[in-house]
């Protein structure tokens, strides 16, 4: 079974996607770091059980030499909320299951945590980017539960794709997570309705 993770807020400069979710949300991010096999950097944000990221290239770092996860070669514009990650006890059987293009499980490492990571070979996630990453954390460290609490929590993730009808039925059976809606789009769209002290935030 499929749990979301975390979603990604993907930015051309770190600092505009940390300025965009901290002025949105009204707390400040905390932790992150660099992924040198990819040639990103992020900073993190506690949901309770699970966490958002802020994730931009690394300006700092070389060329990976292949795609960056979550089309990040692609990016343009202001930050958005342009993925989101599902978490699994078994990578190679859910790799098994998902649609084409999902990609070969990669082990990373970032401090103290190592995870595995299906990363597609032209780094775009099948479905335009609605269908989720998939990670598999190796032992129990998990970035959310290390984060600040402050309050805040997903209440509603809408996954919205021309295909909904094929996207739903790519996780049925997966994901089983009442927070989650796909809903007919005109185009790949991703909003998270986020509780927060002062009442309910959308970040998309």
């Amino acid at each position: 079974m499929l749990r979301i993770d975390h979603l990604a807020v993907v930015a051309g400069r770190l600092e505009d996607g940390v300025r965009t979710v901290e002025d949105l949300l009204g707390v400040a991010m905390a932790g992150g770091g660099k992924h040198p096999l990819m040639g990103t950097h992020n900073r993190l944000l506690g949901l309770g059980d699970l966490y958002l990221e802020v994730i931009s290239v690394d300006p700092e770092a070389p060329h990976p030499g292949r795609p960056r996860w979550f089309d990040m070669d692609r990016f343009t514009g202001p930050p958005r909320l342009a993925n989101w990650v599902a978490g699994c006890d078994d990578l190679a059987a859910e790799v098994a299951q998902a649609p084409d293009g999902i990609g070969v499980p990669v082990a990373l490492a970032r401090g103290d945590y190592r995870w595995q990571m299906a990363v597609p070979d032209d780094g775009r996630l099948p479905f335009d980017g609605a269908f989720p990453a998939l990670i598999q954390w190796e032992g129990s460290a998990h970035p959310a539960p290390a984060l600040p609490d402050h309050g805040l929590r997903l209440a509603r993730l809408e996954i919205g794709h021309p295909k909904a009808t094929a996207l739903r039925a790519a996780l049925t059976g997966r994901l089983d997570d009442p927070r989650v809606a796909i809903v007919d789009a005109a185009t790949a769209t991703l909003r998270a309705t986020i509780d927060t002290p002062a009442g309910p935030r959308t970040l998309c």
